[in-house]
């Protein structure tokens, strides 16, 4: 009886190290990146706006007016301009095509033209592959490659979440389940004001907040997680 006992208890032990060595994945405590500083960008009045369709970029190279990062582990991001006859506005849109299964493996594509504090942002997603995660979110409010909010969906998990990163260390605070279909177009949108954040998905409210984190402007963009083969077209910000 006494041995039966031992076994449970050394289960449950080792199911606990487990989960917890899990978490501490999860919120970043193993995250060996360090970010390099942002080049300054200027902030943005009320009322700026602007939009990028990759249509003018070159197939097969970077976007102009933007730079590629990685928050946590792997491999580095590859973002690159592909031709897509679906995409929302033809010819061109952004993808995320690096497969490295490195689970915390946070790819980023930040848009240099201006900062924003207080704004509307918005894009189009497709969520086309992978295995550890299938996921496309918005950037804002970005200090550096470790510190900023972050909404994302994910079509494997069907959920919406709401996180900021701290010193390559990221929590959730908000979100929402429901479901979220790969291979297909969706729009993010999140709406940020003072500490106030809304988002959206596909025109539909799911997520209202509060967090005061990130209080100054900071540069926009777009993410991906691990293997996480993703489209993007027009993304849109406006200046609040």
């Amino acid at each position: 009886m006494k041995k039966g006992i031992g076994i449970v208890v050394a289960i449950a032990a080792i199911c606990g190290l487990t989960w917890g060595f899990l978490e501490l994945r999860e919120e970043g405590y193993f995250s060996s990146y360090a970010a390099q500083p942002e080049t300054p960008a200027p902030p943005q009045a009320a009322g700026a706006s602007f939009t990028y369709d990759f249509d003018n970029d070159a197939v097969g190279a970077m976007p102009a007016k933007f730079h590629s990062a990685r928050t946590g582990q792997g491999a580095a991001s590859k973002w690159e301009v592909m031709a897509d006859p679906n995409a929302p506005s033809k010819p061109n849109v952004v993808a995320q095509t690096s497969t490295d299964k490195t689970d915390y493996r946070f790819p980023l594509l930040i848009a240099d033209d201006g900062s924003f504090q207080d704004l509307d942002l918005r894009v189009k997603f497709k969520a086309v592959s992978g295995e550890v995660d299938r996921a496309g979110g918005l950037v804002f409010r970005l200090k550096d490659a470790n510190n900023y909010y972050i909404v994302r969906a994910n079509a494997l998990e069907d959920n919406y979440r709401l996180y900021h990163v701290i010193e390559g260390k990221r929590r959730q605070f908000a979100g929402a389940n429901f479901k979220v279909t790969s291979g297909e177009w969706h729009e993010l949108r999140v709406e940020c004001v003072g500490n106030k954040i809304i988002c959206y998905y596909d025109g539909a409210k799911k997520i209202e907040a509060t967090d005061d984190t990130f209080k100054d402007g900071g540069k926009i963009g777009l993410w991906t997680k691990a293997d996480s083969v993703t489209y993007f077209d027009d993304l849109k910000v406006t200046a609040r």
